[in-house]
């Protein structure tokens, strides 16, 4: 078992990401950009991936990456989940570990250069338990000859339109370059307008195949499993944000002529919230972690995580807000933009539930026994 607290590269890492958001992504910038017309902030994910190399972390240094690992990913997600950021992030990670699944060294060297976005083309709600079944959804993405795909893709979170696109389609994994005119993205109303989700039509669209049969599923299942083990760290950022936000708020809100935060039943709840984060933080780590170690403890690992960080959040974000009393509910307060965060996230690559139903599998448990009832009692 690794050494899952944080070392000295980590924190400095959060350090730089942590000032760079402070200097340039303040929750008053998202707020106000939230009802623009580009629901990312380009100029921050530049940043990010020009001075800060984040798309290269996860990537080896012989193709051009930093050779850090998923546990700095996982770093800066924290840390942007801290400040809902609206960049494609997440799922960039998500497309490195595909891309490493598959070996696709080219776009590896590409995306770790900044030089194009890549995004699994998958419903963001998508489990990893169903990955290999990719060919069998209703809304299927068909082959054609040359190849060329035609078909569509429901709410895909993090679609750059001049992105790249890594479409499972049959028994095969493809690129597609979405800014083709035989590509179209329509935006989804989406809870979470600081994610954006869009809906993705393919009409015989020039694809090149960069993995096949159960290669390519290996891969798809590789990229789900990372996407679920890493918003648990998104996750707790948020989380920790909420709870930090609130114990200041409730320290300075006077009411019957003393500090709201003097309150028992208020100390409670903080100390509930408290107790949740530290260990959704430990098991955040350990997803993290398993993802750079070889062996099943990755998908057990990440499975752990969504079954328990997406509702520690929620619950995190619900305690800030209604502790905030009035203020908490109002627009110009930031509150609402991590409740949404969190309950947008509490449903992507697989509910909670469905995690607890996936360890089950994982660990071997077999299901409850169910009673019958006895010969001649039926009707009774």
């Amino acid at each position: 078992m690794s050494d899952l607290l944080y070392d000295a590269d980590e924190e400095a890492l959060r350090d730089t990401v942590r000032a760079l958001l402070a200097a340039h992504a303040p929750w008053q910038r998202t707020l106000a950009a939230v009802d623009g017309d580009d629901p990312y902030d380009a100029t921050l994910w530049r940043r990010l991936v020009d001075q800060l190399g984040v798309t290269g972390l996860a990537v080896p240094a012989e193709h051009g990456g930093a050779a850090a690992g998923f546990r700095e990913v996982a770093v800066v997600l924290e840390e942007l989940g801290r400040a809902v950021a609206p960049v494609p992030f997440l799922g960039a990670a998500v497309a490195t570990r595909a891309l490493l699944a598959c070996a696709e060294h080219t776009l590896l060297r590409r995306l770790a250069a900044g030089e194009c976005d890549v995004t699994v083309a998958v419903d963001f709600a998508t489990a990893p338990d169903v990955a290999i079944a990719l060919d069998a959804r209703p809304d299927a993405v068909t082959v054609g000859p040359g190849p060329t795909l035609t078909g569509r893709v429901s709410g895909v979170a993090d679609a750059v339109p001049h992105g790249l696109l890594l479409v499972p389609a049959g028994d095969a994994l493809y690129v597609v370059d979405a800014a083709e005119p035989a590509v179209r993205m329509s935006a989804v109303v989406s809870l979470d307008v600081t994610r954006p989700l869009v809906d993705i039509e393919l009409t015989a669209a020039v694809a090149r195949p960069i993995a096949t049969g159960a290669a390519a599923a290996d891969a798809v299942t590789a990229a789900l499993t990372a996407g679920a083990a890493l918003l648990a760290s998104e996750q707790v950022g948020l989380a920790q944000w909420c709870l930090d936000t609130t114990v200041a708020y409730v320290r300075q809100r006077h009411q019957f002529g003393r500090p709201v935060g003097s309150f028992q039943a208020v100390k409670h709840r903080l100390a509930d919230v408290w107790v949740e984060l530290t260990e959704a933080r430990a098991v955040a780590r350990y997803a993290a972690d398993r993802l750079g170690a070889a062996g099943p403890e990755a998908a057990l690992a990440a499975a752990l995580a969504q079954a328990y960080c997406g509702p520690v959040a929620v619950r995190a974000a619900e305690v800030c807000v209604q502790l905030h009393g009035g203020i908490g509910f109002t627009w110009e307060h930031p509150a609402h933009l991590y409740l949404k965060r969190a309950k947008s996230a509490a449903i992507a690559f697989g509910t909670a539930d469905r995690h607890r139903a996936a360890l089950a599998r994982l660990v071997d448990l077999p299901p409850p026994v169910t009673a019958t009832a006895p010969p001649g009692d039926a009707g009774r």
